[in-house]
This record gives structure tokens, sequence and C-alpha cells, in this order.
């Protein structure tokens, strides 16, 4: 029986079958060897033989195409990344990671320059446990990536630690063998084509085991370097349009902002020229600043005290007198007065409060002059104890100062705005001073002659006063100043300023400054002390001022003229220069020196408290007195005039004490008081 050989047919197909299936090389490679078992003939086992190594080179072709597809999809996802770019670390670390992947590696990282420290950092890595090596810095030509990084040319290296072609360090080398990698390829990140092309960094794969990196893997880390690149310059791109959009935005913001200031002021300078042209006065600028500036607004003369206010600071009326004590101030000096005479507890206690209200408005006073001294020195606005200050200024010569409450911050355009409302306030003050100047220059010709012939037409005087809007026949107070020759013309000016606003007039007469002003009920010495104290302060130097009045008619104020020169001269005797008062407050003196001699008003002021206690509680407090001075201020016979015990004179003593105060038996005012029992007794008191 013959033995046909077997067909080679069954055998070419399974070779089919496992290139479908896509079978590894040795199941491809064995149908061959299972060919030949099977006694197929020669001329067909060799066709088998054939079509095997065809089906290997297809296989390998096809593991290519698929190698190869796997490699484009994963470029095409990060050109979509790059498309995409929100996040330039997040696109790093996905190429970071696909180079990984797609060469198979245990690690894979990358570097930038660092173009200020001169060297190369680690960006991002993907596989790395060593926290060494991911703190690496490369200086250039050191190591395979700073050699990269220098050539601009990729290098790889099947075992890096015993490569001899790079310049190992201790750093590099620890950081290398802290990571355990073995085999490295680095590929350059290029901006640009050519001898023209930018190194910015270096893309690495790298593994913990000796390996050999193809050609083509080469080329597929130089792909995704691409893109590193490309994913890098255009981040730096973003950054630099969201930048200049950013410096764009702002400067049409400042842009805008400027138009609007500049519009702002404009509107600003045209509602205050406006206001001046139509009459306007300093208390209408400042509420018109005020209103510009949401804030509250003050005006000071130039030695701190208010001449208006649009709030609660700064406490002035508008005549340029009321100052920050107001009438407290006034109604509390003349206590203080009264207190000088030890007219009783509740009277000094009353002086002591009107008098800390008085320092701590020359304390306030004192502290916006110097806040203007500064803002004169800067040119500009000063900011000062919670509030702004302008000095107001003529020249070099400071006429007083704005205050701006409420507004801590103040940006450039409202700080020019409020600087340049100072100088509309300097033009209306000068303006005021200028036509009060003249008109007291007219009126003062007017008080020179009510005091040197009151009685030649004493009705065409009050005629003339009504004129200059002076009315005579009004009750006034008269006021005689006098400081150093060296400062006469000094003190009529500042008479003139201090005057400002009130109704009243100033001349200079016989080397003084006479003030008539009307009567504000309070008194003279009180109106005597307030000017003292502000005409010093315009000045510059102590003033002295003496009071009388009221008076009304021209024989009367000239009257109370003499007896202010009186007062005057007994004042400078008495050692109270730089000081106001009227006659009256200068005790027995004062009741030589007044025309109307008033004793009861003397007895009144001297023993008033101890009078008044007798007359409440029944007590010989005055009878005491008169005693004590009597015996020699011996206590053992004062208490047997008396008929008391000597503890009782004592205690009546001590009462005295505490009702005149503690001065009551200095010699002084043991003289007036001796005069006023003794008057007091002739009264039949």
């Amino acid at each position: 029986m013959s033995h046909r050989p077997t067909s080679a047919a069954p055998h070419l197909r399974r070779l089919v079958e496992l290139l479908a299936a896509g079978a590894p090389a040795d199941e491809l490679g064995a149908v061959a060897a299972e060919a030949r078992r099977a006694g197929v003939d020669a001329r067909d086992l060799a066709e088998v033989e054939g079509a095997t190594e065809a089906a290997l080179r297809v296989r390998n072709t096809l593991r290519q195409h698929r190698r190869r597809e796997t490699e484009l999809t994963a470029l095409f996802d990060t050109a979509g990344d790059l498309a995409a770019l929100r996040d330039l670390d997040a696109v790093l670390r996905s190429i970071v990671r696909r180079a990984r992947m797609l060469l198979g590696t245990d690690t894979a990282y990358l570097t930038l320059a660092d173009e200020e420290a001169g060297d190369t950092y680690m960006r991002v890595t993907d596989g790395s446990v060593s926290e060494l090596f991911q703190n690496l810095r490369l200086q250039l030509g050191e190591g395979l990536g700073g050699l990269v990084a220098q050539t601009a040319r990729p290098y790889a290296s099947p075992d890096y630690r015993t490569d001899g072609r790079f310049l190992h360090t201790g750093s590099i080398d620890a950081g290398v063998l802290d990571e355990g990698l073995v085999a490295i390829l680095g590929v350059p990140l290029l901006l640009g084509s050519g001898s023209g092309g930018q190194v910015i960094g270096a893309l690495f794969a790298a593994d913990r085991t000796p390996r050999t990196f193809a050609p083509e893997e080469v080329a597929l880390l130089c792909s995704l370097a691409d893109h590193a690149a490309i994913a890098i310059d255009t981040a730096r791109t973003m950054a630099d349009a969201r930048l200049a959009l950013a410096e764009l935005a702002e400067a049409n913001a400042v842009i805008r902002e400027h138009s609007a200031a500049m519009q702002r002021a404009a509107e600003s300078h045209d509602r205050l020229t406006d206001l001046v042209l139509r009459g306007g006065d300093v208390s209408d600028v400042a509420a018109a600043v005020a209103g510009l500036l949401k804030g509250e607004v003050a005006v000071h003369d130039g030695a701190g005290w208010p001449l208006t206010s649009t709030g609660e600071h700064g406490g002035g009326g508008t005549d340029g007198r009321e100052h920050p004590a107001g009438a407290e101030e006034t109604t509390a000096v003349e206590g203080a007065a009264r207190a000088e005479k030890a007219a009783g507890a509740e009277e000094t206690a009353g002086a002591e409060k009107a008098a800390g209200v008085e320092t701590a408005g020359a304390e306030e006073a004192a502290a916006l002059v110097a806040a203007a001294e500064s803002s004169r020195a800067t040119a500009h606005a000063v900011f000062r104890d919670g509030r702004w200050v302008c000095a107001v200024l003529a020249g070099q010569e400071l006429l007083g100062c704005l205050v701006l409450y409420g507004r801590p911050e103040l940006d450039d355009p409202d700080r020019r705005l409020f600087e340049r409302s100072s100088v509309v306030t300097s033009l209306l003050l000068l303006l005021r001073r200028s036509v009060a100047e003249t008109e007291n220059r007219v009126r003062g010709d007017l008080i020179t002659d009510l005091l040197t012939a009151p009685d030649r037409d004493p009705a065409g005087l009050v005629a003339r006063g009504r004129r200059l809007g002076i009315d005579l026949d009004r009750p006034h107070f008269l006021l005689v100043a006098r400081a150093g020759d060296a400062a006469r013309e000094r003190l009529a000016d500042a008479a003139v300023q201090y005057l400002f606003g009130c109704g009243g007039v100033s001349a200079v007469h016989e080397g003084a400054a006479v003030l008539l002003l009307p009567c504000d009920g309070t008194g003279p010495g009180t109106a005597a002390r307030a000017a003292a104290g502000q005409l010093g302060r315009l000045a510059g130097v102590p003033v002295t001022v003496a009071g009388a009045g009221p008076a009304a008619g021209p024989r009367a104020i000239a009257d109370a003229h003499a007896e202010g020169v009186r007062c005057l001269r007994a004042m400078h005797v008495l050692g109270r220069d730089g000081g106001g008062a009227c006659a009256a407050e200068l005790g027995f003196v004062g009741v030589l020196l007044g025309d109307d001699h008033d004793v009861d008003g003397f007895v009144a002021a001297t023993l008033g408290p101890l009078l008044e206690y007798d007359a409440q509680r029944g007590t010989q407090l005055v009878r005491t007195l008169r005693a004590y001075f009597g015996c020699g201020g011996s206590l053992t016979r004062a208490k047997e005039e008396l008929h008391v015990h000597v503890n009782t004179v004592v205690q009546r003593l001590d009462r005295i004490h505490a009702l005149l105060g503690p001065g009551w038996n200095t010699p002084e005012q043991t003289l007036e008081l001796q005069l006023a029992l003794r008057l007091q007794l002739l009264s039949g008191g």
C-alpha cells in the first residue's frame, strides 16, 4: 500500500489564522516544524517555510504600525492638550507621563533652564521616588542632562554610572544613585530651528536596568520634547499677553481716573470761581469744599482759631473772634476774675473748669498752626492728628489754614482739589482784610474825633457812626491795648484782624490801640481778657488790655476811654502786664480809679462768699474775720472779744479759708479784706 504526502494547505491556513490572531513569533515559527513532522514533501515544505518567513515579516510590520499608531495617538493627544492649554504644569506632566508609557521606562522627567542662576533644574518627574533626585540642579556641561542642554543634541547611555562620556559630579551621581537609574536617554527642548534655536530644557526617559535605546525611541522622545517646548513657549506667550492686557487695562483705568479727576477738578474750579464771583464768603467756600470731598471742613485764622466750620469741628462762628472756648470762655473768665476775689467755692470751681477749656482751645490752636507751618514748608496738605491741614497763604504770610475732617484716606485728585481750595480761600481772606482795613481807617477817624472832642458835635458823631455801620447809641465796650514800642504797628494790624467781622472798630490813639466793640452780654473784664489773649497771639508779643464800659453815646465812650487808660496804667504798676482786666477787678485800686466809685460792688466782690454764707446759715464769719483782724491776728484775744471758745474761732477761720481760698491772708488780700470790712461797717452792714 503506497503512502501519499500530506498537503501543505492546512499549514498555510494555520499561518494565516495565527497572523490574524496576532500570535507571537514563536507560534508562527512552529508551523513549519509541524509541517515537517507531518511529512509534507520537500517542495511544499519549502512553501510553508517561505510563508512562515513572510508571516513573521508581516507580523513585524503590523507591530511597527501599531506602535507608530500608538505614538501618533499620543502625539495627537499632546497636541490636543496644547490646543486647550490652561495649566502649563498639567500639560508638562502629561507629556512626561506619555514619554514614560511609550518608551516603557521606569521613570521620565523634564528639566528647564534657569537663566538667572545659569543652570537647569528639575521641573516635572514621573515614576521618581527619590527626593534628592527630584531637587537636582545641573550646571551646563555637567552630567548627561547638562551636556544635552549645552550641545542641544540628544544623548543616550545604556549604563550612566560607568559611561565616561559625561562629566560626573558628586551631587548628580548621588541623585542618580539614590533614584537607582542606569540607562538614561535625554533630548533637548528647542525653541526655533537650526543654529538659532534656543535650548530651554531637556526631556528624559530612564530605566533602573541597563538598556540600549533604539533610534525610533530617540525620535519619539524628540517629538514629545518638541511638543513640550511648544507648550512652554505658548504658556510664556499667553502669560506675556495676559500681563500686557492687565497693564493695558490698568493704563485704561488710570486714564479714565485721570479724565474723571480732570473733569471733577474743572467742575470744582468752576463752582468755587462762581462762588467768588457771586460774592461768596469763606463759609460758602468751606461748605462747597465739604460737599465736594464728602467731609467736614473748617477754616482757621493764622493763630489757629476757627473762622468757620461746616460741622461739629472747629467750634467757631464766622466773625473770627469766636474761639473754641466760645461763650463758656467769656462767662468763665468773668467767673475767674470773681474767683480771684474769693467769691466762693462754686465760682472757683467754675473758673478752674473754664480755664481748662481755654487752655485746651489754645493747645488745639497751637497744634493747627504747627500743622499749617508744615504744610507751608512742603507746599502740600499734610495729615495730622486724624485730619488734613492745608496752609492758606498770601506769598509767605500765613493767613490761616483749611482743615478737613472725616477723610483719613485722600487720593491725589481729592488732595489737589483740597489744596486748590486754599488758594480761593486766601483770595477771599485777602479781600476781606483789605476791605476791613480800608473801612477801619475811615472808622478810625471817627474814634479819634470821639476821644478828642466828644462834646463838639455829639449828634454829628452819632450820624457819622451810623453811616459807617456803627451805632454809637448802642452799649459798647471800650478796650485800651498796649504792647512794646517795637510792636506798635503789629498791634494795630492785630486789632484790625481781631475785630474783623464783629462790627467793632479800632484806632491808634496816644500810642495805644483803642478798640470799640458791641457789648456781648458779658463784661469789660471778660472782653479785655479775651482780647489780650488773641491780640498777643496775632501780634506775637504780650499785650496788656484794659476794659471799660458798657458805654453809649460820645461822652460816655470818651469817659470809658479815660477810665481804660487809668486802668491800663494801674495794671502796669501792679505787675499785671500781658493780661486783661477792668477797673472793678483791681480791688480797692479799681474803686479809686473807676468813675462810678462802686463801693457796694467792691464790698460784694471781696466779702461776697462770707456775706452769703452768713445770710444762709445765720453764722458770724464776717464778724469773726473783723475781730481777728482787729486783734492783730491773735486767736486768744479774738475768742475773748467774740465770747466763744478758741476752737470755735479756729473752725470759723477754717471755713473762711475754704470760702476765700488759700491766699486770703496774704498781705495784698488782707489789705483788701480789711478795707472791705471797714467800708461794710461804715455803710451800716
